[in-house]
């Protein structure tokens, strides 16, 4: 019988060596995840960012005037107050002259950016409208986006040539 007793302690103890090892490592882990948790949600030491950017004037015939007198075969174009960051919102005006009165005339307005690399205009946005009647004067809004570079607005009137803007700078 002592055999056997002394092979059962020898047995229950490795069983409560091994149960102990694991509390061992459970309690670890436990333990270092709290402090983990702990360190993770301690307030951080406050940094002082400094943030610059440069704002540089549009530079064209641009005004900040949101009511130009619109034209025929002229299109006017004016930045709109009021943006926050590096958007630049635009209003272009015309007045279109409809050849057939009875009929609806369509035009179209297009913003084109100036491509440096190919040296063309690629359009950016475009939009279509159209009216009956004799005339009628239009306008357009569009924005601009963190995308510096010259700029130009284009109507096009069915049955008429393209009407261009002066070109303009959109600069963040």
């Amino acid at each position: 019988m002592a055999t056997r007793s002394s092979a059962v302690l020898v047995s229950g103890t490795a069983n409560t060596a091994k149960l102990f090892v694991a509390a061992l490592a459970f309690t670890g882990a436990y333990v270092g995840f709290s402090a983990y948790d702990t360190a993770s949600s301690a307030p951080r030491p406050a940094q002082t960012v400094t943030l610059s950017a440069r704002e540089l004037p549009i530079t064209s015939s641009l005004s900040t005037r949101t009511s130009q007198p619109a034209k025929a075969g002229k299109v006017s174009v004016s930045a709109l107050p009021g943006d926050a960051g590096c958007v630049k919102t635009f209003v272009a005006r015309s007045v279109v002259v409809n050849p057939d009165p009875d009929r609806t005339v369509m035009y179209g307005w297009r913003l084109a950016r100036w491509s440096a690399d190919t040296h063309t205009w690629n359009v950016y946005f475009v939009d279509y409208d159209g009216f009956a009647g004799d005339e009628q004067a239009v306008d357009w809004r569009t924005s601009v986006s963190a995308n510096p570079g010259w700029y130009r607005i284009e109507l096009t009137v069915e049955g008429a040539r393209t009407v261009k803007s002066d070109r303009f700078q959109v600069s963040c």
